[in-house]
């Protein structure tokens, strides 16, 4: 009689790491994610859920990756407060990683100096010129659909910085190059300094038309923002 042979599963392909103030019951009833996710749970996506969490999210990023460094994973660091509703976000992740390392939905194609955030061309926060050094979709508001979608430019774009309220990651990306978040960074430009950190090991960034909704508009120049700010300015300088 022929013995069967084992089979082994496989990991599944993509762990999808969100942060949240909230207990996992909560979750997954009040946040944009956890109701999104309730509704659509891709084939082949884990979810690394942190819970009560008032801790920075570098350290919980990098807490993710390492967790992944023996059966690596492309990686998905998410906002919780982003309603996923695009059917079919793995199966163009795949697709996106064939031209990128590290993909988003939204971000600036040039590094200008004095650049406070990627969509912004200076410190008095001008918005930069849409279709020019921008790139991606966003949809913003509470629920679906969205109250409104921002359109920055044309996406599958080849891009230097990357909005963190959706980043996926190649694994091969994250462990050959060792590319890890700064945990001097708490809740702001933490997404900026990963990109160029990126960049200076030679990981393509790129976005992608990927459906989502973010609920927050970010909170730009208050006290947490520039304490922050001080820090980016002081590893990077003006550019």
């Amino acid at each position: 009689m022929a013995r069967s042979k084992l089979i082994v599963p496989s990991p599944p392909e993509f762990r999808l790491v969100v942060a949240t103030r909230l207990d996992k019951d909560r979750f997954f009833s009040e946040s944009a994610l956890g109701r999104s996710f309730m509704v659509f749970r891709p084939k082949g996506v884990q979810l690394r859920l942190f819970t009560l969490n008032g801790s920075g999210l570098p350290g919980i990023y990098n807490t993710a990756i390492q967790e992944c460094i023996d059966r690596p994973q492309h990686l998905v660091f998410a906002h919780d407060d982003i309603y996923l509703h695009d059917y079919f976000w793995t199966d163009k992740l795949t697709e996106a990683f064939k031209s990128f390392g590290i993909v988003g939905v939204a971000g600036c194609k040039k590094v200008t100096p004095n650049r406070p955030a990627w969509c912004f061309a200076d410190e008095t926060f001008t918005l930069d010129k849409p279709s020019g050094n921008l790139s991606g979709t966003v949809g913003h508001g509470k629920g679906y659909p969205p109250i409104q979608v921002s359109y920055y430019g044309p996406s599958r774009t080849k891009v230097a910085l990357l909005d963190g309220l959706f980043l996926a990651c190649r694994a091969d990306s994250l462990f050959t190059q060792q590319l890890r978040f700064d945990e001097t960074f708490k809740f702001h430009f933490y997404d900026m300094d990963f990109c160029r950190q990126a960049s200076a090991k030679k990981i393509s960034l790129g976005t992608w038309d990927i459906s989502l909704t973010h609920e927050s508009m970010g909170g730009f120049n208050r006290p947490p923002w520039r304490a922050e700010y001080t820090k980016y300015r002081s590893k990077w300088g003006e550019t």
